[in-house]
């Protein structure tokens, strides 16, 4: 079948898929979400960055028990986002497949069994620090944890030319059959950072799910190939914050522009657009702050009768990475939306 043809036809479904959640309020109102959560190194404190510690990880584990908030088995994940949910979820996710995770939180995860998803880069698989592929293959045959693509290299592949993505990840697919038997279905963009094209890519690959590093809640309304998650860490995983991300609800959605989340430096800053559903409510109680010009502050925004949002974004990003939060009080409680963008030169 035609690749182009492909992209067009998962464009389509997931137009009919917000149609469709357009008349039907009661899944933007009421729906609880899921919470990704993603880790990374566990008890690694020389990586505080993307370590959290055990005693931190095993508190964190009985706040989701303590609240009777249920995990989200990963298998026939694709089904799952798309359901209505009445009881908030969570979902454990972890990249890398550093040996930390198998040494310490594997075992933590086994005794209480909690599913989760090990999104694996395959060029370290075997090297100091990392799982081998034995110990992916346990992880695999425990029917606990899911196997997921996280690229070969984990390099910043957003930066590659397209033929370098593409045999990147042809390159770590085939090692995942050699090794597994299999190749993934669900993919974790290395470092949370993608374009229009690095999508495109990952769907003609055949990639069903693909989840980035922006915060927010998943709901229905999301796209299953740009998926948030919050990152937990030592810096952004202490307990109450851990605990103000398990109150959040999802943020429904229509698009937000620009639609490529990789930008050029005339594209610095972005004319930033977010389209709600006309039933959606108290959207004039929005609040938004971005990281323009290195400085976390809040933006100035209009919204119009057509639901539309614009957050004026006055000087550049000049970081890497420009983001963008918006968070609304309504009857659940706070909705949290996360946008983030590339920024190919600053």
């Amino acid at each position: 079948m035609d690749k182009k043809f492909i992209f067009f036809l998962i464009t389509f479904t997931f137009t009919l898929l917000n149609n469709s959640l357009s008349e039907n309020n009661i899944n933007l109102e009421d729906d609880k979400g899921i919470i990704a959560l993603m880790y990374h190194r566990f008890d690694e404190t020389k990586y505080p960055s993307t370590n959290i510690q055990m005693d931190i990880f095993k508190k964190q584990l009985n706040i989701i028990e303590n609240k009777n908030l249920n995990y989200i088995d990963p298998k026939d994940l694709k089904k799952k986002l798309l359901l209505f949910n009445n009881q908030k979820k969570i979902l454990l996710t972890i990249d890398d497949g550093f040996s930390s995770f198998y040494n310490h939180a594997w075992p933590i995860l086994k005794k209480r069994k909690i599913p989760f998803i090990l999104f694996i880069s395959t060029e370290p698989v075997g090297k100091s620090g990392y799982m081998n592929w034995s110990q992916i293959l346990e992880i695999h045959n425990s029917g606990l944890g899911l196997i997921g693509n996280h690229s070969h290299t984990h390099d910043y592949l957003v930066d590659k030319k397209d033929e370098e993505i593409i045999n990147d990840i042809k390159k770590s697919i085939s090692l995942f059959e050699k090794n597994l038997g299999f190749s993934p279905k669900i993919f974790s963009y290395p470092f949370g950072e993608y374009s229009n094209s690095f999508k495109k890519i990952v769907e003609n690959l055949g990639f069903e799910i693909a989840f980035g590093q922006h915060s927010g809640v998943i709901d229905p309304s999301k796209n299953l190939i740009e998926l948030p998650r919050f990152p937990i860490n030592e810096k952004y995983g202490d307990l109450k914050r851990f605990e103000s991300i398990l109150k959040l609800f999802p943020f429904p959605y229509k698009e937000i522009r620009p639609t490529n989340r990789y930008l050029t430096i005339d594209e610095n800053p972005p004319k930033i657009e977010i389209s709600f559903f006309k039933e959606q409510k108290n959207l004039k109680n929005i609040n938004c702050y971005s990281n323009e010009g290195n400085l976390w502050r809040k933006s100035k925004i209009s919204i119009d009768d057509k639901k539309i949002l614009k957050i004026n974004i006055a000087e550049k990003f000049t970081t890497e990475r420009g983001r963008i939060n918006c968070s609304l009080n309504d009857k659940l409680g706070w909705r949290w939306l996360g946008i983030q963008y590339v920024i190919s030169e600053y």
